[in-house]
C-alpha cells in the first residue's frame, strides 16, 4: 500500500497525551468529511447516538445453538449467585459517596445506553490473504477469532489453546461439548460504557463496529479481560456483579474504564446521563488499554442486522481499507463514523511503555512505509504488518515472525497511550 495520500489531516501533536474524555465524537456530519471526525448516516435514516435510528428495519429474531444457549445460561446463573452480595456491595458505595439513586436505576441505564463495541485493525490479513475488511465485505459477517485464526491479543484460539481452557471455564464447558463446531464460538469486544468514540477495548484494534442495542439481550460480560480468570460476571439483566466491581475499581484507582479523576459520584453521573444531549459533540479518545468490561457476544454477527456503526480510524481516509468500509456501511445500511485518531512523531515513541524494542522497531517501519515527516500511525503500522506476513525474509534479522508482529501491537499500545489527535 502507498504512503499518505494528499487531503488527509495532519495531526496536531501535543505536549502531553489528552486524557480528558467527553461524549461520543460520532454524528451525522455529511458524507464521508474530510478532516472531522464524525458519522454519515445512510440515506433515510435519522440518526442519534445511543437511541434505535428513526427508519431502521425491524431487527429479526437470532436463534442460538445448544451450546450458545448453555454459555448464557451459565453465566446468568453465576451471576445470580453472586447477585445479592453484588446488590450489597454497589448499596454501601452508593450509600458512602451520598448518592441516592438506586442500584436498579443504574443496570436500566447500562441496559438502554450501553453500547458494544468490538475493535479490529481492518488491513490486517487473514490465512487465506485478504484482508479483515475485505472478508467482512465479502461475507457480511463478523467471525470468532476461532474461525479467523488471528486475534490483536493472544493467538490461542484452537482445540486445547488457551483460550479455549478460558471459555471453557468462562461459560461452563458449553463450547467443549461434542459436536459443537468453531463457527458457535463467541465474538470478543467490550461494553463501551462512557461513550469513548474509540471503543471500548482500543488495544484489539484501530477501528470499531458499534452494534445495535437488541445485541446485549445475548451477550455475556466481566470485568477485566477473560483470560485473567474474572469472578465478576453478568448478563444484561443481571449486571449486578459486574457494576460491583467497576465501582470498587473506581474508587480503589480514580480511574474508571480508562477515564481518569473520577470516583462513584461521577460514574453514577455518566451511566445516568442522558445520551441525546451531546450526540454530536466531539469528544476525546478513551484510551482504555487495560481498563474494560469484556463483552462476549453469542450467536451470529451480522452485519446488516447487529451493527449499528463501523467508527474508523482518519489514517485509513483515501486508503483502499478505507474505502472498503465505507462501502460495507453503504452497502448494509448503517453509518460510516470517523474518530479523532491517534498520531505521534517517529522521534516520540516512548521506550518504557512498552520496552525499550519498540522505538527502533518505530524508526525502521517509519524509515520503510511512510513519506518524509509523516507520524506514526494506524495506517502506517498496517502497512508493516502485511509486509511481515508477505515479505518474512525482510524482518528476518529481528527473529521469529511471531516476535515481530508482537512488538507491531505494542507499537499500536504505544500510540493508543500517547498519540495525538488528527486536527479537525
Amino acid at each position: 500500500m502507498s504512503g499518505r495520500r494528499a487531503g488527509r489531516p495532519r495531526p496536531v501533536v501535543p505536549t502531553t497525551p489528552a486524557t480528558t474524555a467527553a461524549p461520543d465524537a460520532t454524528g451525522p456530519v455529511g458524507p464521508e468529511p474530510v478532516g472531522k471526525s464524525g458519522c454519515a448516516a445512510p440515506a433515510g435514516v435519522g440518526m442519534i447516538v445511543g437511541v434505535q435510528p428513526v427508519g431502521a428495519p425491524a431487527i429479526a429474531p437470532v436463534t442460538l445453538t445448544p451450546a450458545q444457549r448453555a454459555a448464557l445460561d451459565h453465566v446468568r446463573r453465576t451471576a445470580l449467585r453472586d447477585r445479592p452480595a453484588a446488590l450489597a456491595t454497589i448499596a454501601r458505595a452508593l450509600a458512602g459517596s451520598g448518592v441516592t439513586h438506586q442500584p436498579e436505576e443504574l443496570i436500566t441505564a447500562i441496559g438502554r445506553h450501553g453500547r458494544l463495541t468490538l475493535n479490529f485493525h481492518p488491513d490486517r490479513l487473514l490465512a487465506d490473504g485478504r484482508t479483515v475488511a475485505g472478508a467482512l465485505a465479502d461475507e457480511g459477517i463478523y467471525r470468532s477469532q476461532f474461525e479467523t485464526r488471528i486475534s490483536n491479543g493472544g493467538l490461542t484460539a484452537y482445540p486445547g489453546g488457551d483460550r479455549d481452557r478460558w471459555e471453557e471455564s468462562l461459560f461452563g464447558g458449553a463450547y467443549q461439548a461434542p459436536g459443537v463446531p468453531l463457527t458457535d464460538r463467541p465474538k470478543y469486544g467490550g461494553l463501551n460504557l462512557l461513550d469513548h468514540p474509540d471503543g471500548a477495548c482500543p488495544r484489539f484494534g484501530s477501528c470499531h463496529l458499534r452494534l445495535r442495542p437488541e445485541v446485549l439481550a445475548r451477550a455475556t460480560f466481566c470485568f477485566g479481560d477473560s483470560h485473567l480468570g474474572p469472578r465478576d460476571l453478568g448478563t444484561v439483566d443481571v449486571f449486578e456483579p459486574v457494576l460491583a466491581a467497576l465501582i470498587a475499581a473506581t474508587e480503589g484507582t480514580g480511574t474508571s474504564l480508562g477515564r481518569p479523576g473520577m470516583d462513584t459520584v461521577a460514574l453514577v453521573r455518566e451511566l445516568l446521563r442522558r445520551r441525546e444531549d451531546a450526540a454530536w459533540s466531539p469528544g476525546a479518545a478513551g484510551r482504555a488499554l487495560d481498563d474494560y468490561i469484556e463483552a462476549q457476544v453469542h450467536g451470529d454477527l451480522d452485519l446488516g442486522r447487529d451493527v449499528e456503526a463501523v467508527v474508523v480510524d482518519p489514517s485509513f481516509r483515501g486508503t483502499e481499507a478505507g474505502a472498503t468500509l465505507a462501502g460495507i456501511a453503504r452497502r448494509h445500511g448503517f453509518a460510516l463514523c470517523w474518530h479523532r485518531g491517534f498520531a505521534l512523531p517517529v522521534d516520540k515513541i516512548d521506550p518504557e511503555f512498552r520496552g525499550p524494542a519498540i522505538p527502533p522497531l518505530a524508526a525502521r517501519v517509519h524509515a520503510e512505509f511512510a513519506r518524509p515527516g509523516e507520524p506514526v500511525d494506524a495506517a502506517l503500522i498496517g502497512r508493516a504488518a502485511v509486509s511481515v506476513v508477505t515479505d518474512p525474509a525482510r524482518w528476518a534479522d529481528r527473529g521469529p515472525t511471531a516476535v515481530t508482529l508482537q512488538h507491531l501491537k505494542q507499537l499500536w499500545h504505544v500510540l493508543v497511550r500517547f498519540g495525538a489527535p488528527y486536527a479537525d
